[in-house]
């Protein structure tokens, strides 16, 4: 897969990006775990992600946070990395202008960002969010929640515990127009040690389920009130 460069508002940032034969085939942005706590695209999920949605004919990127890696800048706590993800598919979608659609998939601090990255651009029409931490971070920007997409979690995460997860799960359900699907990884910590694989067919079932048109939320007059 190709390694770039491409120009962030803090300086370079580095990535790796394969592109798809088909000039309109979606995107696929996968954003890492905390870059002062070892978070980098080589990730093991991150790189699992990638090649996912790389298997399914996406466009997809995946790119090293500010200060990681030759990526330039520094830790920003969240704001400029949200500012480097919007950069990076600023770089895709210039590289790909027939691409209308996106999908973004984070993993931890990945996936703090990339909901509010959701939140920012509307051609995101799915997003995955695995092991997010509602109990660190403030997801009430979510109000409302503009895509349908997967949280998923392991029973066993101490950095996110899950009554956490399912509270921020609860509250998003509740939003009319979208669906939430949540799965949970029975033995699973917050690294997903010996669990990747488990993890990995979950996220490979949803985002297939997905692209058969199999989960599409109910129009509202059909919802059970």
């Amino acid at each position: 897969m190709p390694e770039i460069i491409f120009n962030g508002p803090a300086g370079r940032l580095e990535g790796r990006y394969q592109p798809s034969k088909q000039k309109n085939a979606p995107i696929a942005i996968v954003l890492h775990p905390h870059p002062q706590f070892g978070g980098t695209m080589n990730n093991q999920i991150v790189y699992q992600l990638f090649y996912m949605f790389q298997k399914r004919g996406f466009t997809t990127l995946r790119f090293n946070f500010r200060s990681i890696g030759r990526s330039q800048g520094e830790f920003d706590h969240g704001a400029g990395e949200l500012s480097d993800a919007a950069s990076a598919l600023d770089w895709v979608q210039s590289m790909h202008p027939d691409s209308k659609s996106c999908w973004v998939a984070g993993y931890s601090f990945g996936a703090w960002i990339g909901m509010q990255l959701l939140m920012r651009r509307p051609e995101i029409e799915g997003f995955m969010s695995i092991a997010p931490q509602p109990n660190t971070y403030d997801f009430s920007f979510l109000a409302p929640c503009p895509s349908s997409g997967l949280i998923i979690n392991g029973d066993l995460d101490k950095v996110a515990p899950e009554k956490d997860v399912n509270n921020l799960v609860d509250k998003l359900k509740a939003q009319k127009g979208i669906l939430i699907t949540h799965r949970t990884v029975p033995g699973a910590n917050h690294f997903f040690n010996g669990q990747i694989d488990a993890l990995m067919a979950e996220c490979e079932d949803y985002l297939d389920r997905r692209l058969n048109g199999e989960l599409t939320p109910e129009p509202a007059a059909k919802r059970i009130r």
